[in-house]
């Protein structure tokens, strides 16, 4: 691989970026495999070094998290995607969707971490899961709705109290 090739524009390992730079978070309906994964890499970093806002190259990376999540990320003190950008990576996002036959855009799935395995749970079906003691205020969820990739190394999985799911633990 190039190194020189990705530092002229401007990918960034994930791991290399601020904790400050914005995020977006994309839930597959289903866990993808190791080959569907190794597939998927390699189209991330040709997206995110032609991804451009108004012409100027944007720092960012992408990254496939425990097989199951999309992670975009921009580091907006280099520059800022530009609405037609962010427009952009939603058609990458829904071409990888068309490839590996998965959808990133069902937001009625919600992810927790249950003995090592990423677990879904529907949004309706929430409040009896809490009721039956099988989601707790300790459950480890995976919050889509971070925005910064410092929250994301943070504490991601982290506790479901810690997030907007605490209204149900009070």
């Amino acid at each position: 691989m190039d190194h020189g090739l990705l530092t002229k524009t401007m990918y960034v390992p994930f791991q290399q970026l601020p904790p400050r730079s914005r995020i977006w978070i994309y839930q597959a309906n289903r866990p993808l495999t190791d080959a569907e994964v190794e597939q998927v890499k390699p189209q991330l970093i040709h997206f995110i070094t032609q991804w451009t806002s108004h012409g100027e190259e944007l720092q960012a990376s992408a990254e496939l998290l425990y097989n199951r999540f999309l992670v975009i990320a921009n580091d907006e003190d280099i520059n800022s995607p530009s609405g037609c950008s962010i427009d952009a990576s939603v058609r990458f996002v829904k071409q990888l969707e068309a490839e590996l036959n998965v959808s990133f855009f069902d937001r009625t799935q919600l992810a927790f971490l249950q003995n090592e395995t990423v677990e879904t749970v529907s949004l309706p079906e929430i409040k009896n899961k809490i009721k039956e003691g099988l989601i707790q205020a300790d459950s480890l969820y995976f919050d889509t709705l971070l925005s910064t990739s410092g929250q994301l190394q943070a504490a991601w999985p982290k506790p479901a109290k810690e997030s907007w799911l605490a209204k149900y633990f009070a």
